[in-house]
C-alpha cells in the first residue's frame, strides 16, 4: 500500500514522456511475494497501466519447478510476464533448464531478465527458452552488470535457433546513463550489421565490469549495490547523499575508495559533462 501511490505516478510520468512523438515507453512494474501476493501486485499494476510484470522469485526458494511454474502461470492470467533470474548473492535462487524452458511455454510471458553472474547460468536461459518452442516470441535482457558488453553483442545459436540479448536491465543504466544508452546503441548497430567487434569495445567492456565491481560492492557480496550507485550520482550533484529506506544500508569498508579509483581511472565512461549542463534545468 506504501508503494501504490509512487507506481501510479511512475506510470502517469511515463506516459507523459511517452507522449511525445516517438518516444514511446513500455511500462513495466515490479512483482514479488507468493502467489496470493503476487497476484495481487500483478492486479494492481495491470489497473494502473502498466504493460508488463517483472516477477521476482525470491519468495519461493523453496519451492519445486511444478509449484514455481503454477505461481507463475497464475500471475501470467492477469499481466504478461517479464521474467527474472535473480542472482542468489542478492536473494535469488538458482533455476534450472527445465524452469526456463516450462517459464517459456507459458503464452503470456513477453520477455525475460538474465541476472545470474554466471555464465553458465545464462546459457541455462537460453537454452531454455531455444527449447521452448518459443524462441522468436521472448525478448532475451541482460541484468549481467559483469558481462554487458557481451551479452549484447553474441549470437547464440542453439539446436538450429538464433537468440540474440536485445537489451539490458541493469544496475549501470541508473548512473553515466547517457554513456549507457550510447553503448546499447553501439551494441546494437554492430550486432545487427554483423561488423566486425571494435578490440576498443572489448577493452571497454572489461573497464566497465571493474567499474560496477566498485559501483555494486562485488568485493562484498553486493552489500552496498544500492548506495553504490547513490555514491556516484551523489558526485555528480543528482543526489544530496547515499542514504536508503535502510539506515543500516550504507557504502561497505574500502566502497567509497574504489569508486573513487575507478572514477579517476575511467573518465570517458562518465557522463558528468553532459550532467553538469542540464543540472540547473533538471534540479529547478
Amino acid at each position: 500500500g506504501l508503494f501504490k501511490p509512487v507506481i501510479a505516478l511512475a506510470g502517469e510520468t511515463i506516459d507523459a514522456i511517452s507522449a511525445s512523438p516517438g518516444r514511446a515507453i513500455a511500462k513495466i512494474g515490479g512483482i514479488c511475494g507468493k502467489t496470493a501476493q503476487a497476484v495481487s501486485e500483478a492486479e494492481f499494476i495491470a489497473s494502473v497501466g502498466y504493460h508488463a510484470g517483472l516477477l521476482s522469485l525470491g519468495a519461493m526458494k523453496d519451492a519445486s519447478v511444478n509449484d514455481l511454474i503454477d505461481h507463475c502461470a497464475a500471475v501470467a492470467e492477469i499481466i504478461p510476464l517479464f521474467g527474472f533470474y535473480l542472482q542468489p548473492a542478492v536473494g535469488g535462487r538458482l533455476l534450472p533448464v527445465e524452469f526456463w524452458r516450462r517459464f517459456a511455454q507459458i503464452q503470456n510471458v513477453v520477455a525475460i531478465k538474465i541476472a545470474p553472474f554466471n555464465r553458465y547460468q545464462t546459457l541455462d536461459v537460453i537454452r531454455g527458452v531455444a527449447e521452448s518452442g518459443r524462441a522468436n516470441e521472448i525478448a532475451l535482457y541482460t541484468g549481467n552488470d559483469d558481462n554487458i558488453v557481451l551479452d549484447l553483442l553474441t549470437t547464440y545459436k542453439i539446436g538450429g535457433i538464433s537468440l540474440h540479448i536485445v537489451g539490458g536491465l541493469l544496475g549501470h543504466w541508473a548512473f553515466w546513463t547517457k554513456k549507457a544508452v550510447e553503448l546499447l546503441d553501439e551494441c546494437h548497430w554492430i550486432a545487427d550489421s554483423a561488423a566486425p567487434i571494435p578490440q576498443e569495445l572489448l577493452t571497454r567492456a572489461a573497464q566497465i565490469t571493474d567499474t560496477n565491481a566498485a559501483a555494486f560492492d562485488a568485493a562484498n557480496n553486493f552489500a552496498g549495490c544500492i548506495p553504490g550507485i547513490h555514491a556516484i550520482l551523489t558526485r555528480q550533484g543528482l543526489l544530496e547523499g547515499t542514504w536508503t529506506l535502510d539506515p543500516a544500508e550504507t557504502l561497505s569498508p574500502g566502497q567509497a575508495e574504489e569508486i573513487d579509483r575507478v572514477c579517476a581511472a575511467y573518465p570517458h565512461l562518465a557522463d558528468d559533462e553532459f550532467v553538469a549542463e542540464h543540472l540547473d534545468d533538471w534540479l529547478g
